[in-house]
This record gives structure tokens, C-alpha cells and sequence, in this order.
């Protein structure tokens, strides 16, 4: 199947967020669709997926008009739409939620469950995939819960896929089994469209690219005759420093010492320090253990053995409120399940954490509130219409902004940052990252967990490298490389 996108113009009220872009992908190829958040990706998307109606233009599929009145119409055309939000059901079996809405009944009524495990083997047969139709969902790696959707819109006869974000969340051996899955797809003539910020995929996995940029395709073309620095360039209208960015600033007092912690799951035996001023990095492959250290030392995760101390004093957080209370900030690794809060607006995510510190009597005082995050918002660049709108309204980089703008509001004396650029794109990573240096030189302890080797090198003074729980070694300097990252991270000593 080939799809065709013509003149498609989109507006919300005043708001154009696209015009007349023209896209087209065909079956066998991997066509990746790049831009900044915001630049009109999703939109487009929704329109070839029938979530939204275009204002303007045309849909062909093989060369006739279509239009898509809803997502189903879409679906029945051979256009499936898997989500950044996979929409599984941990608690069926893989062939059940193989089924969802469309489950196969025996003439008594009752469930044809052997019949959908057939159907569903001869899925996985036809992929050369491993895996047992029977397998509950909520006992698969991120990266199955990935191939299982796939896989889901192959059984419906989807011609085209559009891959939202597929690999934002998994470690580098599950991108790879994506990769794979990908490629076996494109062998079987399907079409697929692949949106992502991580630009090394896209040269990895993709034959083409098209890039929109403030709602208009600014270029296209194939793969292989362009860079990474080309599609970064195409995207922010402007060169991208690839340089590592560290600064020469002189670190005052230890900020934060841990001795031996432990808690015997997810780590074990840690002790670091970080200094003021300084900007440490904590990496490694993804299940490391890093992320659940650091919510034990905010007291938001398990109990642990060992001892921190805190400007000099032994201490035990025991909440993220008394986090708060002692000067330390934790922006979380998810930010759509753990940073936004979908029901509150803007200004209210904004300022949440100081609610207590702007309340007298119980009443929040509304001036100040707002004179906070004026400010934040100022100093971030935040990009939005009215702060009265729901945070859900903001492009992905900019409500990681508002969640950073949160913590930024305690005015932090330790912040730890864990993936704080993950679905962002690169011209926000870059903003995210003059900030996280601005903040190291107003005296700000700072620690980056990042999966990323090149986003610690960029930013990090110093990085710690985790393995299985443990720490592996430290890097800096000459050693603060991909090669010598990735060899702490995989359980090898340096030479």
C-alpha cells in the first residue's frame, strides 16, 4: 500500500500547526517523520489515523481519495497507529489482548481460545518471533509489550504502521529485537512510519525521513546521504552543538555522601559524593539499579542500608516532602506517569511542590504563585498560550520544563535529574542542558542519571557507571568516553 498526504492544512481556533504539508510513505519502507515537539508530527499523524479531520487538503491510499472519519475507518484501510502509551492489558494473556475488541466466539458464544492462540502462533511463526501466545502480558520486557503491538496490527491486516516513540523507554538490546521486528515487517511490504527524537535510530532503521518544522515540511530526502548533524540541523533551523559542554567552575562543599548502601533488590555496596557546583553523572543500561537508589535517598522508594549525609549531617529522608524541606529536588524518569499531573493546568503543576510554602490559613497566595512561575517560566523558556490551559495542551519538552520549573520554584541546594531529556527533542535537550550547567554555576549540586553516554559526556563533569546494582567505576576526563562508558556499563574493568 502506498498512503499520499496532500496540502494538508490543520488549525486549533488562532492556532495553525500545519500548513500544507505534503508526506507520503509506501509499503516496504521505513520512513522516518522528524521535528521538534510541537513542529506537527502528532498532528498529522491523527489526521492519517483518523483521530482528527483535516481542514484542508488530501488523503490517497494506492492513489484514490480517502478521508477518515474515525479511527476505525482508518484501521479498516490497513493504517494501524501504535502509541507511545502501548494499549495492553498486563493482566490477559498475550493472545487475549492479540484479540481485544474482536475476540473469536465458538457457536455456543463462549470464547474461542485455542483459535486465537492458533491465530496468534501463526503471527509470531510468520515473524520468526519466540514467544508463547499463552505468556501473560505483565511478564514480557518493555520491548515484547512493543512487539506484541506490532504484531496485533499485523493480524489486522495493517498495510501501513505508524510507530510513535517505540523505543523511548527500552534498553539498547530491546531497541535492537525492535529493529528486527521492524525490518522483518518492511521484508513483508509493510510500510512503516517512525517517529522519534533519537537520531541515530532513524540512520540505524529508516530508508527516508521528512521533517516538519513549526507546522511546514522544511525537507525530505533518503537516509543515507544525509547526518545525524543534517536531520538536527533540518529540524532546529540552526546548527547543533555536538561539543561536550563542561564548564571550568570551582566546586565548593560536599553537598551529598552516601557509605554503603544497599538495600539487597536493586543496589547494593554504593557510596559517592557530589560537590556544590559540580554536575555528577550516574549511568548505565537501563534495570542498573540507579533510579531506585536515588528514589530510596529521597525516601520515595524501598528501605536501605548504609548512611548519607546531607551538608554534613547524618540524615534519613523518609518522604519526598522532607526531600522538599532539606533543599532537594527529584525530577522523575517518566513524566507522563510521575512529573504531570493530566487533571491540573499549567500554573498548577508549575507550583504544586510550593503550595505549603505560598499557603496561610489553608489559602494559597495567588500573587505570589503566580510571580513565582512567571519567573520560571521566563528563565525556562517555556512556550504556552495561557496558564490557565491543561498541562496535556504543552508539547512534550515544554512540560518537561514545567516539571523542572517545579522543582526550580524549592530553589534546590541538590537536584537530581533522572532521564530529564527522554522524549524531548534535540532543540529542547539543548535548552535543557544550558540550564542544567546555568544551574551548576549559580552553585547547584547536580546529578544527570542518563542511558545516554553522549548526553553525560556533553554535560556531566564526572560520571559514576552502575552494573547489576553495583557501581562499576567512575570516568572523567580522557575516560569519560562511549567505549569506556559502555564497557563499566556491561560489567568490563578498564584497563
Amino acid at each position: 500500500m502506498n498512503v499520499e498526504m496532500r496540502g494538508i492544512w490543520k488549525a486549533f481556533g488562532a492556532n495553525v500547526v500545519l500548513k500544507d504539508v505534503s508526506f507520503a510513505v509506501k509499503g516496504g519502507e521505513i520512513c522516518a517523520l522528524l521535528g521538534e515537539n510541537g513542529a506537527g508530527k502528532s498532528t498529522l499523524m491523527n489526521i492519517l489515523g483518523g483521530v482528527l479531520p483535516a481542514d484542508a487538503g488530501e488523503m490517497l491510499l494506492d492513489g484514490s481519495p480517502v478521508i477518515f472519519h474515525n479511527p476505525a475507518e482508518s484501521l479498516n484501510a490497513g493504517i494501524a497507529f501504535i502509541h507511545q502509551e502501548l494499549n495492553l492489558i498486563n493482566d490477559l494473556a498475550v493472545y487475549e489482548n492479540m484479540f481485544i475488541g474482536r475476540e473469536l466466539v465458538q457457536k455456543n458464544g463462549l470464547l474461542d481460545a485455542q483459535r486465537m492462540i492458533r491465530e496468534t502462533q501463526a503471527v509470531f511463526d510468520k515473524l520468526d518471533l519466540d514467544m508463547d501466545p499463552k505468556t501473560m502480558v505483565r511478564d514480557l520486557d518493555a520491548s515484547y509489550k512493543q512487539i506484541v503491538e506490532i504484531a496485533r496490527a499485523l493480524m489486522m491486516n495493517a498495510s501501513i504502521i505508524i510507530m510513535d516513540e517505540p523505543t523511548s523507554s527500552l534498553t539498547e538490546p530491546e531497541i535492537e529485537r525492535v529493529f528486527v521486528m521492524m525490518r522483518a515487517l518492511k521484508g513483508h511490504g509493510v510500510g512503516i512510519i517512525f517517529i522519534s527524537h533519537k537520531l541515530k535510530e532513524v540512520m540505524q532503521v529508516c530508508d527516508r525521513f521528512a521533517i516538519l518544522r513549526d507546522g511546514k515540511r522544511v525537507a525530505e530526502g533518503a537516509v543515507n546521504e544525509v547526518t545525524t548533524d543534517d536531520l538536527a540541523r533540518f529540524m532546529v533551523g540552526h546548527d547543533i552543538r555536538t561539543m561536550a559542554l563542561q564548564r571550568q567552575r570551582d566546586t565548593a562543599h560536599e553537598v551529598l555522601r552516601a557509605e554503603s548502601l544497599s538495600d539487597h533488590k536493586f543496589f547494593h555496596d554504593i557510596s559517592f559524593s557530589v560537590r556544590a557546583g559540580e554536575v555528577l553523572g550516574v549511568t548505565g543500561l537501563l534495570g542498573d539499579g540507579r533510579s531506585e537508589l536515588f528514589q530510596a535517598i529521597i525516601g520515595a522508594g524501598s528501605d536501605y542500608a548504609g548512611q548519607i549525609y546531607y551538608e554534613g549531617k547524618p540524615v534519613k529522608v523518609r518522604s519526598t516532602t522532607q526531600a522538599v524541606d532539606y533543599g532537594i529536588g527529584y525530577l522523575p524518569r517518566n513524566r507522563k506517569e510521575n512529573g504531570i499531573l493530566k487533571d491540573m493546568n499549567i500554573l498548577e503543576n508549575g507550583s504544586i511542590v510550593t503550595w505549603p510554602r505560598l499557603a496561610k490559613f489553608g489559602l494559597i497566595n495567588r500573587l505570589r504563585q503566580n510571580l513565582e512561575f512567571d519567573a520560571q517560566v521566563n528563565r525556562l523558556r517555556i512556550k504556552l498560550e495561557h496558564k490557565s490551559d491543561r498541562i496535556t495542551n504543552l508539547s512534550g519538552g515544554n512540560q518537561q520544563k514545567v516539571v523542572l520549573a517545579k522543582w526550580l520554584s524549592t530553589r534546590p541546594r541538590l537536584l537530581i535529574l533522572d532521564n530529564p531529556t527522554q522524549g524531548v527533542d534535540v532543540g529542547a535537550k539543548e535548552e535543557i542542558y544550558d540550564i542544567i550547567l546555568d544551574l551548576a554555576d549559580e552553585g547547584v549540586a547536580i546529578i544527570v542519571l542518563s542511558s545516554e553516554a553522549q548526553e553525560i559526556i556533553r554535560v556531566c563533569d564526572r560520571a559514576l557507571v552502575m552494573y547489576h546494582g553495583a557501581l562499576q567505576g567512575e570516568v572523567s576526563g580522557d575516560s569519560m568516553n562511549e567505549h569506556d562508558i559502555m564497557r563499566l556499563a556491561t560489567g568490563a574493568a578498564l584497563n
